[in-house]
């Protein structure tokens, strides 16, 4: 039940015995959402002037059983609220119709008076909750009084509001839940996905070592069978037709100078494919329970291997790495959210690059900077990803470590990579991390671990 006055805003009047729902105001628990307010709340209208006797309010109270309320005002401005539980427990006392019921309300209210709450109208439900809640015993029924704009004020139940706020916490449960079961759920696809990349690379790791370790004898023997070749052709004078023709078919002198250079071209590409599969390794490198040392350097150039098809021509790397002592870590989580920023910083470049305002002599490029650090006189190793892409808009920066935030379509972002990333470095390895953004300028992350 709404009662509404008809006066102008910044008014305060006695509102009239006739009342009805306000039809645009939500009112059931059911619409409400984690950021409702309490201007979305059944609110009550019944504002009087204290000089107005008491048996005014007694009649209003009579007609309109869930008024929870008066507020009380001194020629237009506020004074304060009296309950009706209040006032109905002083016209109960011996004498109390006769000494308040014809007397103004002010003195009435000079034995009611207490503290009382006003909110703004688009207070956070569960924030006038929490303020209501830490009032003393003595008031917690009291109402409390919601400004919806300046001056006009109306009244909003406390047990409605403890109601909203315990459909909020339900919604709020609900939704941890929700969030817990999917990055759970993220979570053993990660592991899971780890273990079966461990299981790869190891399994691939067998026949490129044979194949690396064999080179080097393939190599020996292929220049024993040329010499043997060259020795014949030393020690015959002439070839005969056949040897001739067959020389020219397999084109022997190009053989010869070409077959070097195969064996080398070979030798590099199984050195670059034990890299890789070293990097898949260390990237899903189940840590277990304990930190273990770990090269931060190698975990960075591991991760730029991993990402090497993604990084398209025309991407920039520099990495300017100053000499960094082990650190004692998880190192297949910190390669998770090195891979994380760094995804995200291609990601941004490509998005820039794909734009068309985007000029001709712009380089996308990712910096990648580690340094020691002494911060608070605490040592520190910093490790800073930076890309000179679009930058990220302010008004979502507070919200990007958050669960299931992101803004690449669907299908190409969980929201999960920045929320598990700050998850890995705070709570893990007790460290920070933090970045800084400008639109049209880029985006720097810097992981800080501490060195204690």
């Amino acid at each position: 039940m709404v009662l509404l006055s008809d006066r102008e805003p910044g008014q305060i009047s006695q509102t009239q015995n006739s009342h009805h729902h306000s039809s645009d105001r939500p009112t059931r628990s059911g619409e409400l959402h984690l950021d409702s307010t309490i201007d979305q709340l059944e609110l009550y209208d019944f504002q009087i002037d204290w000089e107005k006797p008491g048996q005014e309010v007694a009649k209003v109270f009579y007609d309109n059983p869930l008024i929870p309320g008066a507020i009380l005002s001194d020629r237009g401005q506020l004074v304060g609220i009296i309950s009706r539980w209040k006032f109905l427990e002083q016209m109960s006392r011996p004498y109390g119709l006769e000494l308040f019921s014809r007397r103004p309300l002010k003195t009435l209210y000079k034995f009611t008076e207490s503290e009382f709450l006003s909110f703004p109208g688009n207070t956070l439900i569960v924030m006038a909750a929490r303020r209501v809640l830490q009032r003393s015993p003595e008031l917690l029924n009291e109402p409390i009084i919601v400004e919806l704009t300046p001056g006009r004020y109306q009244i909003l139940d406390v047990h409605q509001l403890l109601v909203a706020q315990s459909h909020i916490h339900e919604l709020a449960t609900k939704l941890i839940k929700e969030q817990n079961k999917a990055q759970l759920i993220q979570t053993e696809k990660l592991a899971s996905l780890g273990q079966m990349v461990a299981g790869i690379a190891h399994e691939i790791r067998n026949p490129v070592q044979c194949i690396s370790g064999n080179i080097g004898f393939l190599v020996n023997y292929i220049k024993d069978l040329l010499t043997l070749v060259n020795t014949y052709q030393k020690e015959l004078s002439t070839d005969s037709a056949a040897i001739l023709n067959l020389k020219e078919e397999i084109e022997f002198d190009f053989l010869q100078q070409d077959l070097p250079k195969v064996m080398q071209t070979l030798d590099v590409a199984t050195h670059r494919l034990t890299k890789i599969i070293d990097g898949m390794r260390n990237f899903s490198h189940m840590d277990g329970n304990h930190s273990q040392p770990a090269n931060l350097h190698e975990c960075i150039d591991s991760t730029l291997l991993i990402l090497d098809n993604r990084i398209r021509k025309g991407i920039k790397i520099n990495k300017n790495y100053t000499e960094l002592p082990e650190f004692n870590c998880y190192s297949g989580q910190i390669s998770q959210v090195l891979m994380n920023l760094i995804v995200n910083a291609l990601d941004a470049l490509m998005e820039t690059a794909e734009n068309p305002t985007t000029e001709d002599s712009w380089q996308p490029t990712i910096e990648i900077t580690t340094a020691r650090k002494i911060i608070n006189q605490n040592h520190w190793i910093s490790i800073k990803i930076a890309d000179n892409g679009p930058g990220i808009k302010p008004e979502i920066q507070q919200r990007i470590f958050d669960n299931f935030f992101t803004t690449k379509p669907v299908g190409k972002g969980t929201g999960l990579g920045l929320a598990i990333s700050h998850q890995i470095i705070t709570e893990k390895h007790r460290g920070q991390l933090n970045f800084t953004s400008s639109l049209g300028m880029g985006t720097e992350f810097e992981i800080l671990l501490p060195l204690t």
